[in-house]
């Protein structure tokens, strides 16, 4: 099918391609960010954001602002046009608009059951929890007292029940539990996601497989990382990587046995696309491993822009604004708690 995309993509897909090809050009350019860079206070922030996109959400609220208040407002305007996009869209580009939020819904589930854990407050939690990721049964959680209830009573109706097969213990929650249950409602999340994407074929196809597998793989290096020094096996650790990417299998096998971080950089170095993002590490640094994995996906993320009547476009899109409100958040912190000297640290320019 690949290459015949064009003799029937505008049909159903033509309209919103080129609306988020539309809002992909509303994105913040290097400029607007070394303007807000220089900010002194965060009503300069909301006065140069008042000539962007973000403009008509920020201008009723009153000083003084705070970081949170941007952070909600520019995600709203994201949630917003997510939801006209899928009041729009038919099959399969609904589906495939559904699956780009199910990652917030398992951050979302995490999120509760830590918190509830840690006796924090249930409508507290609620109003840090993703937008994009909220489903009918989410205040429930706080109920649940292991794995198999948590699934029982709250998780068997929501588009995450079939990954929880995996899941499914006795055992009480505790944090490390919650971490291996993130970790392995992420690993079942991207293979479906991921053979979905493989059954649409043609560019969404070619595209997709790039993008979700250095998601993949960024994990598997971050789950490496996090794991070195815990109580958790070899195995354990295997069993909580995707199986696909860039590093299934050979990668995972020495993953599996790293004991620092030197040894995962001596791993990831064997594979050319991510030689560049250790190259700007200095050894033994983890600190902007983060930034440097960010840069790369954001650059991904660009070129799949590129390319004509694919589905991509749209988890590019969201993919893209998220970082752009991480930027946001990140610079107005700076301002905010007067650390002017590292607001560049952080932001990951998109142009």
């Amino acid at each position: 099918m690949y290459g015949f995309e064009a003799l029937t993509f505008n049909i159903h897909g033509g309209y919103l391609e080129a609306i988020v090809r539309g809002h992909r050009s509303g994105l913040l350019t290097a400029a607007d960010y070394n303007n807000l860079c220089q900010c002194e206070t965060l009503d300069d922030i909301k006065m140069h954001l008042s000539a962007t996109e973000y403009g008509p959400y920020l201008q009723n609220e009153p000083s003084p602002l705070h970081t949170i208040t941007i952070v909600e407002k520019c995600t709203l305007k994201l949630v917003d046009e997510y939801k006209h996009m899928l009041s729009q869209a038919t099959e399969p580009l609904s589906t495939f608009l559904e699956y780009c939020t199910y990652g917030h819904m398992i951050d979302n589930v995490v999120l509760i059951v830590t918190g509830t854990l840690h006796e924090r407050d249930v409508q507290e939690l609620l109003e840090k929890c993703h937008p994009l990721g909220m489903f009918d049964s989410i205040a429930t959680l706080a109920v649940a007292q292991n794995m198999r209830e948590l699934y029982r009573l709250v998780l068997v109706d929501t588009p995450l029940a079939p990954y929880f097969s995996e899941c499914i213990t006795s055992d009480d929650l505790d944090d490390m539990n919650i971490e291996i249950m993130r970790n392995t409602l992420y690993k079942a999340y991207l293979e479906d996601f991921y053979r979905f994407c493989q059954k649409l074929g043609g560019a969404t196809s070619e595209i997709m497989s790039d993008l979700l597998s250095f998601e993949a793989d960024r994990r598997a290096v971050n789950i490496t990382i996090n794991s070195i020094g815990t109580e958790l096996t070899r195995e354990d650790r295997r069993k909580l990587y995707s199986n696909f990417g860039l590093l299934y299998p050979y990668g995972h096998e020495e993953l599996a046995v790293c004991e620092d971080l030197d040894q995962v950089r001596g791993v990831m170095e064997k594979y050319p696309p991510y030689q560049s993002i250790f190259a700007k590490l200095s050894y033994g640094e983890s600190q902007l491993l983060d930034k440097a994995f960010y840069e790369e996906e954001v650059k991904r993320l660009c070129l799949a822009f590129e390319q004509q009547f694919h589905y991509a476009v749209f988890f590019a899109y969201i993919r893209l604004r998220e970082q752009e409100i991480r930027n946001l958040m990140w610079i107005s912190e700076c301002v905010a708690q007067n650390q002017k000297s590292r607001v560049h640290d952080s932001v990951v320019f998109i142009f």
